[in-house]
C-alpha cells in the first residue's frame, strides 16, 4: 500500500478552475493504479477519472467528461486532477485513490472504489453558483 494525501481543494466559482494534487509515498508509486473518487453531501462515493501505471489511459466519468483530466508524474509521485468549468454539482469531498496493479487486467476495472487498496483523506472542492 501506499500513503495518498490530497491538497488543492477550496471554494471557486462556477465556471471556475482548481487542479487538486495528491501525494503519494513509496517506491511502487509507478506500479499503482491511480484514481479520483468523490462524494457530495447525502450522496454516496462515485468515480471520476482513473489513470493506467504509464499515465497511457485514463477513463472518466460521464459526468466530468471533457472536463476534467488526470495525470501523473511518476518521478514527483504526484497525481493530478485538472477540473475546468466546474458546476455546483461538482461540489464535494474528493478522494485519491490507489491499487497496486499486478500487470493483468484492464484500467477500467479500477473503476470500481472496490477495486482500490489505498485511499487519502480527500480534500473538499466547493463550487458556488
Amino acid at each position: 500500500q501506499v500513503q495518498l494525501v490530497e491538497s488543492g481543494g477550496g471554494l471557486v466559482q462556477a465556471g471556475g478552475s482548481l487542479r487538486l494534487s495528491c501525494a503519494a509515498s513509496g517506491r511502487t508509486f509507478s506500479r499503482h493504479i491511480l484514481g479520483w473518487f468523490r462524494q457530495a453531501p447525502g450522496k454516496e462515493r462515485e468515480f471520476v477519472s482513473v489513470i493506467s501505471t504509464s499515465g497511457g489511459t485514463t477513463y472518466y466519468a460521464d459526468s466530468v467528461k471533457g472536463r476534467f483530466t488526470i495525470s501523473r508524474d511518476n518521478a514527483k509521485n504526484t497525481v493530478y486532477l485538472q477540473m475546468n468549468s466546474l458546476r455546483p454539482e461538482d461540489t464535494a469531498v474528493y478522494f485519491c485513490a490507489a491499487a497496486a496493479y499486478s500487470g493483468s487486467g484492464s484500467t477500467s476495472y479500477y473503476q470500481n472504489d472496490f477495486a482500490m487498496d489505498s485511499w487519502g483523506k480527500g480534500t473538499l472542492v466547493t463550487v458556488s453558483s
